[in-house]
């Protein structure tokens, strides 16, 4: 998780000066840089100690370095200058084709930012792995778990065997495989490592299995273990938001490419692997509309 989402999580789940500190620099993500600790400390009837714990709360050594750190992150965010508003793309006011264009902008944003943060060579390193792979098993929560078997089923298509497993199941799962095989991991913050899907890494690790993590930017559990990590656009906050349109266009778009880049692997294989299970399969599907219909 980048910071911003640290501090957002604490400030849903803690009820103290965390949080009282916490929505300060939300509401004043801009301006943190230039106020001083006494500023801060008298706006949140705090103190400076307080404010040095709440930066070791986050792993930083004190108040410099986490002000330092945040506004670096603040800069980083703001210099895409993306109109989208990924948390909250449309207010009540919105009639339908004001919905329609602000969804219709947010998803080709975050599509181009997700295909910015592709390194070539983890994607082939990644399509590589599940090539050679005898299973792919892919982990997550609902809904990751829901584009998980979009995935799956197009690695079924091309022969490459795969299954989606549930919390209830992982851990037997897990513990079945062997570095013959391979793990998708899908998590948009990678952290909590006492709970699913993170808590089966540990098995995964014992197990010599490939990891190919799919999670937000920043360090986070998730990503310090995994053979390799794939980026997901982390635009979203964790909890304010009116739903994960972003995040699962990004991890969409990443399957996808995935699945696309394995695919041209074995391209004219794949294709006419596809072309005659759909003649066998799908047969007897017709259609009045010309322009799909195929003679088969």
């Amino acid at each position: 998780m980048y910071l911003f989402q640290k501090i957002e999580e604490a400030v849903f789940k803690q009820n103290d000066a965390r949080r009282t500190i916490g929505e300060f620099i939300l509401a004043n993500r801009e301006k943190i840089s230039g106020y001083s600790m006494e500023e801060i400390a008298g706006m949140t009837h705090t103190s400076k100690p307080t404010l040095v714990r709440f930066a070791k709360y986050f792993d930083y050594s004190g108040w410099k370095e986490f002000t330092y750190a945040f506004a670096h992150e603040v800069a980083q965010f703001d210099e895409t200058n993306l109109d989208a508003n990924f948390n909250l793309p449309f207010d009540k006011s919105a009639d339908t084709l004001q919905i329609i264009e602000n969804l219709a902008d947010l998803s080709m944003q975050t599509i181009k930012e997700t295909a910015s943060l592709i390194s070539l060579s983890d994607m082939d390193k990644s399509s590589d792995i599940i090539n050679q792979a005898n299973t792919t098993v892919i982990f997550g929560r609902s809904p990751n778990s829901y584009l998980g078997e979009s995935f799956k089923r197009n690695l079924n298509t091309i022969y490459k065997r795969s299954l989606v497993t549930n919390a209830d199941e992982a851990g037997l799962i897990a513990n079945s495989l062997t570095n013959q095989d391979c793990a998708v991991i899908i998590s948009y913050s990678g952290d909590n490592p006492e709970t699913y899907p993170m808590k089966n890494v540990s098995i995964l690790l014992k197990n010599k299995v490939p990891i190919i993590s799919i999670t937000g930017g920043g360090e986070n559990y998730l990503r310090k273990y995994s053979t390799i990590s794939l980026n997901i656009a982390s635009r979203e906050r964790l909890y304010s938001k009116i739903a994960n349109f972003s995040t699962e266009e990004s991890i969409r778009f990443i399957l996808n490419v995935l699945y696309a880049k394995l695919f041209s692997l074995n391209y004219d294989e794949n294709l006419q692997t596809k072309i005659n299970d759909s003649r066998h399969l799908e047969g007897l599907r017709k259609t009045t509309f010309m322009d799909i219909s195929e003679d088969l």
